[in-house]
């Protein structure tokens, strides 16, 4: 007869990361006069390089935006949302435009590199992306390489969270304007998704006090 599945228990030191996880929301205010320690920042970084992508082809790469005046021009196509400038560190996730065969057979020669060897299968599944990925709409690509930086941004979240930074996900900026301000296209690349890190402000912020809602686990998680 089937057991049923025990419901997780949150233990330490789990529980700091849920705790650190309950205690973060999207900033709307950030504290200007503090800047995110360098450490802190690489460490965020690092675990979105960390994050599994799919093929392991990380096909987006990280802008860290520090420059006050470059942030001044990238605010207005981005709703004017006050965290870009406010916070220390804007994250620019930026996903390759298309899969070409020279950024698969690099990702695939780096991995026979790092592991002294090459293995038949893996040989494999590299013609066979070859035979698919560059084929496709570049659109088609652009748009599968986008959702795996947003795995990388989800990493980035939750480590910085429990490095007590807070960040802000944003969705909602010009994509092309911001493209052509950090010149992506030359580069083979298009925005999807950006990341202020700063320090909340609470003053200001009609969000900081308010209770974290989420739908409660029966509503979310189905056990089958």
């Amino acid at each position: 007869m089937n057991q049923p599945i025990p419901h997780p228990t949150v233990t330490a030191p789990a529980s700091e990361l849920i705790d650190r996880l309950n205690w973060r929301y999207a900033a709307k205010k950030m504290d200007p006069a503090k800047a995110v320690p360098q450490d802190k920042v690489e460490r965020i970084l690092e675990a979105a390089r960390l994050a599994s992508t799919s093929s392991g082809l990380q096909p987006y790469e990280i802008l860290v935006v520090t420059d006050p005046a470059v942030r001044a021009r990238i605010q207005p196509i981005a709703w004017n949302q006050a965290q870009i400038t406010e916070g220390s560190h804007l994250l620019v996730f930026a996903a390759w435009d298309h899969y070409t065969a020279e950024r698969i057979n690099h990702m695939f020669d780096l991995t026979n590199e790092v592991r002294g060897f090459r293995s038949e299968g893996w040989e494999n599944y590299r013609n066979m992306l070859l035979s698919a990925y560059p084929q496709r709409d570049p659109e088609v690509n652009f748009q599968h390489a986008a959702r795996q930086a947003y795995i990388g941004l989800s990493a980035a979240m939750v480590a910085a969270a429990f490095e007590e930074v807070d960040c802000t996900p944003m969705e909602g900026f010009d994509p092309a304007a911001l493209d052509e301000i950090l010149g992506l296209r030359a580069r083979g690349l298009r925005s999807a998704v950006i990341l202020p890190l700063g320090y909340r402000q609470p003053e200001g912020d009609w969000l900081v006090n308010l209770q974290k809602v989420r739908r409660p686990r029966s509503e979310f998680i189905t056990e089958v």
